[in-house]
């Protein structure tokens, strides 16, 4: 499906909500949409307006273990709110501004002279293979690690003189699990409520909000570490939401978890990211970078490509491969990014 005048991820999100819409991804310049023919049609009907586009394509592996666990679980791609954009999200200022970033252990560049700059509202992908410094960027950026050498200005803020002003302004989601184990779903909440210096009925109405907004409450009272991973991730980043942050880091956020779970995630970042959120994630799963606005490649510390995901689509187009997807264009820039290093 393709809209004139409407940007992919719109679309994807407009659809998503759709009644009979079974599933419905990004898929290169287009959105993927599994239903029925005539869920289809009456869709068309409702979105008029939009001057939809439907092309009938053959279905893949994926599609049908979507059709089983939707049908399994009785789950419903998640409604989204409004589409129209915040004052805040149309803001052209720089959120987060890198330049000349590195950061060396002993003689090792675990990144190496890396420079951009994040707007307000956008969602901004880092996209490589493990080892490639996507999550020691990350930790720079969040305070987490010092920088050898280069500036970082987050919220306005340079890292290196008020990281912790900074970091007040931030909610940062890691790799790996990183709450308390030991401790309840709700206990954890309320130590980061704490933690982000909430108190009094801000502190309640954001605990309650939390527990509600990612339906934690059934799960309140278990152990955070005896939790299916979906639902660790829904905590982790209903962790990181507590304090309303400017900006958000999400490092291999879906690593892991189900297909629908990764859908309800990545409804969320758009719904955030249309609030004014700005949104940076690590991630290597090329359906993922489709959903970010801009992207930066990068390869053994370096950003190697960067731009929006049909720019870098359209730098690997070539007479031998006319429509490249993300994946093509991706292990063309690591390709090439071998040939230079052989030659050199």
């Amino acid at each position: 499906v393709t809209a004139r005048g409407r940007r992919n991820r719109d679309l994807q999100t407009k659809l998503a909500g759709q009644p009979g819409i079974v599933d419905a991804v990004l898929h290169g310049q287009r959105v993927r949409v599994v239903a029925s023919e005539e869920a289809v049609n009456a869709v068309k009907a409702r979105l008029a307006d939009d001057e939809l586009r439907i092309e009938p394509i053959a279905p893949r592996f994926e599609d049908g273990v979507m059709l089983l666990l939707r049908e399994h679980t009785r789950a419903r791609p998640r409604e989204e709110g409004p589409e129209e954009a915040s004052a805040v999200a149309r803001r052209d200022d720089n959120v987060i501004e890198v330049r000349g970033l590195s950061r060396r252990f002993g003689n090792f560049y675990a990144v190496r002279d890396v420079s951009f700059g994040v707007k307000r509202g956008e969602v901004f992908g880092l996209l490589g293979a493990n080892g490639a410094g996507k999550s020691t960027t990350f930790r720079m950026l969040c305070g987490l690690l010092p920088a050898s050498a280069g500036s970082l200005r987050v919220a306005g803020f340079d890292l290196r003189t008020a990281a912790a002003i900074a970091r007040a302004r931030i909610g940062y989601m890691s790799q790996r699990f990183s709450l308390y184990a030991n401790l309840s779903v709700r206990q954890n909440i309320e130590f980061f409520a704490s933690v982000y210096g909430l108190a009094d009925d801000r502190r309640a109405s954001r605990i309650d909000w939390a527990l509600e907004e990612f339906e934690l409450e059934p799960f309140a009272g278990r152990l955070s570490g005896e939790l299916s991973l979906g639902y660790k991730q829904r905590l982790a980043m209903a962790c990181a939401l507590m304090h309303e942050p400017e900006i958000l880091f999400l490092d291999e956020p879906t690593s892991g978890v189900d297909p629908i779970a990764r859908r309800e995630f990545w409804a969320r970042i758009n719904a955030l990211a249309r609030a004014g959120v700005t949104v940076m994630v690590t991630t290597h799963f090329m359906e993922e970078a489709e959903y970010c606005d801009r992207l930066a490649i990068m390869v053994a510390g370096r950003i190697l490509s960067m731009g929006e995901p049909s720019e870098i689509r359209d730098r690997a187009r070539s007479r031998e491969m006319p429509e490249p997807t993300l994946e093509d264009a991706f292990i063309n820039v690591i390709e090439h990014a071998g040939k230079l290093e052989a030659a050199a």
